[in-house]
């Protein structure tokens, strides 16, 4: 029988890091979409603002998934983490000078979304190399519990700093939180697999192996079509939250780490049901994935259709737990058997996907809110997700 991924010291040392490292991160994106909407009001700009942020996975993920293979891993991660912190402190100077204005928070989510392009490839391929390849299975599914635990205390966390102490409490809470998952990556000693400089293949090679590699096995393809159509719509709702929050409900910084709270729960249930469930077998895509993938785009248009705030929090929370479950079920599937001198370059293509959908979902659904309005942007989007979903899942 395995061992689960707990009972590897160098995997209890990332969590315990990691834990501060993720509420940094689920405050920080909280704090950017407030600022962004309490700057302008505007939907468009809040869906621009998270579009720019995850636009950099688009174009520099690939690069960075060869580079991952390349290089130690665990010392790559303590670089962006360090840059995280740099950049988050350079967003509460411009805050407490007052000199931030659009432009500023655009080049600065520019920045940051460019590091966290280069962490994505990093921490889907740190994790497991901390265990055995037989725990990688847990590995995914305890990270997905922490992530999603700090997805739903996280942003709460932050609407209350930001309530109680305005935004530059919450910035200075991520800086100090940043801290210790720095020193924790830094004394990790991952399994290395750095090939000798000679026998590595040119650069753009490298790249295409990758690329030939996802298309060349059904499964990673399409795992990556159904997560592409999951982020558009779905996650694009998550991304506009402080939209609903404010712009339709009017309750403040405090309603929006309200409902990003909602979401981790929900996130946080799926994650926890994934470790009561059977272990999922390596070779295809579990039926799990298909179920809550079409339930969670069906919510989409019932959020629409109703302007109650209490049933808004649940539906958020159902939603996320349907994307999470899709997400973990899709990443286990494709990392199961994946060698891990190809899992840089494939999970940086599978980031560049989830990300890049979910941000032009975020701008799209932006500029619809502000054209048509809440309710039928999600009637529409809704709709039309499902039945491009349910199209692609019945020629699979």
């Amino acid at each position: 029988m395995a061992r689960h991924a707990l009972s590897y010291r160098s995997f209890q040392i990332y969590i315990a890091g990691k834990f501060f490292g993720l509420h940094a991160l689920w405050m920080q994106r909280m704090t950017i979409g407030w600022i962004a909407w309490d700057m302008t009001r505007s939907a468009s700009f809040v869906g621009l603002v998270s579009f720019i942020n995850f636009m950099p996975t688009l174009l520099t993920g690939p690069f960075f998934g060869v580079l991952v293979d390349r290089v130690r891993v665990h010392i790559a991660a303590v670089v962006t983490q360090s840059l995280m912190l740099v950049f988050t402190a350079l967003l509460l100077v411009c805050i407490y000078l007052n000199i931030l204005g659009q432009a500023g928070l655009i080049i600065l989510s520019l920045l940051l979304g460019i590091v966290a392009s280069a962490h994505h490839p990093i921490r889907m391929s740190l994790a497991p190399r901390l265990v055995d390849k037989a725990a990688i299975g847990t590995v995914i599914s305890t990270v997905a519990i922490l992530f999603n635990l700090a997805r739903m205390t996280g942003p709460a966390l932050g609407g209350w700093l930001i309530t109680k102490w305005g935004i530059t409490g919450s910035l200075l809470c991520q800086i100090a939180f940043y801290i210790p998952f720095i020193f924790a990556l830094s004394i990790l000693r991952p399994r290395q697999t750095i090939a000798p400089a000679i026998d590595r293949e040119p650069f753009i090679e490298a790249m295409r192996i990758g690329m030939r590699h996802v298309v060349k096995v059904r499964l990673i393809a399409n795992a990556l079509i159904i997560t592409g159509l999951v982020a558009f719509v779905v996650r694009g709702v998550l991304e506009i939250l402080p939209v609903i929050a404010d712009g339709v409900f009017e309750k403040g910084p405090v309603g929006l780490g309200l409902l990003l709270s909602s979401a981790g729960f929900g996130a946080l249930l799926a994650g926890v049901a994934k470790t009561l469930i059977p272990t999922q077998t390596a070779g295809h895509i579990p039926r799990l994935t298909f179920f809550s993938s079409v339930i969670g785009m069906i919510l989409i248009p019932i959020i629409g259709f109703n302007g109650s705030w209490n049933l808004i929090i649940f539906l958020i929370s159902c939603v996320a737990f349907c994307t999470t479950m899709t997400a973990i079920t899709l990443q286990t599937a494709v990392q199961m058997d994946l060698p891990d001198d190809l899992r840089g370059r494939v999970m940086s293509i599978w980031t560049m996907v989830a990300m890049g959908a979910a941000a032009a979902g975020a701008m799209t659904l932006g500029l619809m809110f502000d054209w048509i309005g809440f309710a039928t942007t999600l009637k529409i989007t809704g709709i039309v997700g499902l039945i491009s979903l349910l199209w692609v899942l019945s020629r699979m």
